[in-house]
């Protein structure tokens, strides 16, 4: 029963590593993912060979993601790291010192941001870096930090080498009931922090009443609040207030009870669920039992849920109320707060014992003790009353039309897949963007949430999010239009990261490291 008190009912994967990284606050990061995938410390970063000083790509058609433009015959000029030119292919001479890469028939496409990842939670994660960076992604964000990795950051020791995405932000310590567990706890945490050097603040699972708090301390000290919308809180309350991502839908029932025709009855079951406290005294062994449970929960988070918490998001969602999801979604699109859908997350959660998964591509990379783990969690799961995971399968498709809406609404929205950890398969990159399509969003609007609008949410839009002159020399070469097929926009032909020009077969012998280590690009 304590155990149960501390750790409580977890709706994703973040909220099940807040409860361990803040129950548990002496433990490195690392710690925990070592614990789960059995992984030991990662030793130096793989170097990638000799960047060259120069490189142009010849007679390609350039993208333009903010509108669909497309610029045939061009060449890209490069030069550590930056572009510095684009020209009509064959109007200037080119350097014998300078590598050529025949661009005729492919596009030419900014690279991915993955802005919802967990990467830097593996001891070694190099291997799951190289193949982010293999799909086309050549930034992530961050969603889970401690101290230990804002002071690895701080003294250049990131275990981020040269076959990886950039690293764009990463938060503290998530908020929890264990370090914000009142209005003056989570003063002095958002306070530490931002000394600390976090980008933000993530915010894993309080009370309402420290919810509000904590986004008017965020807006005192000039760092963002993100993450999950808080049970009992009303969503357009929080995003009003300044909450300014919000990820996984919510997660939960949270967004589905401001759109509901039962929302003041919603709200109040959802403020009156149980929550996870913390202890007032410091308790023997809470490490081991904390970790032997979170340590599963991590992987799906569905698996341990609660009878009442599944009712609550069924009855949420059949009491939609389409005017209501139009009002929310307008007022999101004003207010100017983000999303970030994750549905890879939601549909290996809820879709969780679907044969598909026993044969993702993704399970030739795992660690064999993650693949193990990944197999009891979908195992309970699958044990869970028929009445549940009925409930899980129904929400499932309804989740797919909010995100539609949200994106026909106008609301800012952007590419995350909540992976990069090795939890299980399906959380990748072309995954989302294969369930975004499903949705009904279009092959640009997708491009467009992976490129542009990361740029114009991190305030980099005249530096990255396009291929234009004095932008970030990270690009993709497609084999085919990405504006007519979701499936072409990875069908990745190349990647250019700061400048260095990785092949498809070099991105292919890269993935075959990986699986031949289990994870790792060693």
């Amino acid at each position: 029963m304590l155990l149960t008190a501390l750790t409580g009912p977890a709706p994703c994967p973040c909220c099940a590593y807040a409860h361990a990284q803040a129950a548990l606050p002496a433990m490195p990061l690392r710690g925990i993912t070592r614990w789960l995938t059995g992984l030991d410390p990662a030793p130096a970063a793989v170097a990638a060979p000799a960047r060259p000083r120069d490189l142009r790509i010849e007679n390609v058609t350039i993208v333009d993601p903010a509108d669909g433009a497309k610029a045939r015959g061009m060449s890209i000029a490069i030069t550590l790291g930056r572009i510095t030119d684009i020209f009509p292919t064959g109007s200037k001479p080119v350097s014998p010192q300078v590598q050529v890469v025949d661009g005729t028939g492919k596009f030419a496409v900014p690279g991915y941001n993955d802005m919802h990842s967990h990467v830097l939670e593996l001891p070694d994660p190099s291997g799951s870096l190289a193949l982010m960076l293999a799909e086309g992604v050549t930034g992530f964000r961050q969603m889970s930090g401690s101290p230990a990795l804002l002071a690895a950051r701080r003294a250049g020791k990131l275990p981020i080498g040269d076959l990886a995405p950039a690293l764009l932000e990463t938060p503290g310590s998530l908020l929890t009931p264990f370090n914000a567990g009142s209005a003056d706890a989570v003063v002095e945490e958002i306070r530490r922090q931002k000394a600390q050097g976090a980008d933000f603040i993530k915010v894993g699972m309080v009370s309402p009443e420290v919810f509000f708090v904590a986004l008017e301390e965020g807006r005192k000290q000039g760092i963002a609040l993100l993450g999950h919308l808080q049970e009992g809180t009303d969503a357009l309350d929080a995003t009003a207030a300044g909450f300014r991502s919000v990820e996984h839908l919510g997660p939960g029932s949270t967004m589905w009870i401001s759109c509901s025709s039962d929302e003041a009855e919603l709200r109040a079951d959802s403020y009156r669920r149980e929550v996870i406290k913390a202890p007032p005294f410091k308790i023997p062994f809470l490490e081991t039992l904390v970790m032997k449970k979170l340590g599963k929960m991590l992987i799906n988070p569905s698996a341990f849920a609660k009878p009442g918490d599944v009712d609550r998001l069924q009855r949420a969602i059949r009491s939609f109320d389409p005017d209501k999801g139009h009002a929310m979604a307008e007022r999101f699109r004003e207010d100017g707060s983000w999303h970030v859908p994750t549905m890879v997350r939601l549909r290996t959660q809820e879709y969780a014992d679907l044969p598909d998964y026993e044969q993702d591509e993704m399970l030739a990379y795992m660690p064999a003790k993650a693949v193990k783990n990944w197999r009891a969690v979908t195992a309970r799961f699958k044990a869970l009353p028929a009445t549940m995971r009925h409930a899980f399968r129904d929400a499932y498709p309804r989740q797919l039309e909010l995100a539609k809406l949200l994106c026909d609404s106008g609301v800012r929205m952007m590419a995350g897949t909540d992976g990069g950890s090795f939890l299980g398969p399906g959380l990748t990159l072309k995954q989302e963007f294969a369930e975004l399509a499903l949705a009904g969003i279009s092959p640009l609007r997708i491009l467009q949430m992976a490129t542009v609008d990361p740029a114009d949410y991190l305030g980099r839009s005249d530096a990255m999010g396009r291929v234009a002159v004095g932008y970030d020399a990270d690009l993709l070469l497609l084999d085919a239009d990405p504006l007519m097929r979701v499936e072409h926009l990875h069908g990745i032909a190349a990647v250019v990261r700061a400048g260095a020009y990785h092949s498809a077969q070099a991105l292919d012998a890269m993935r075959r490291t990986v699986a031949e280590h289990r994870g790792r690009l060693h």
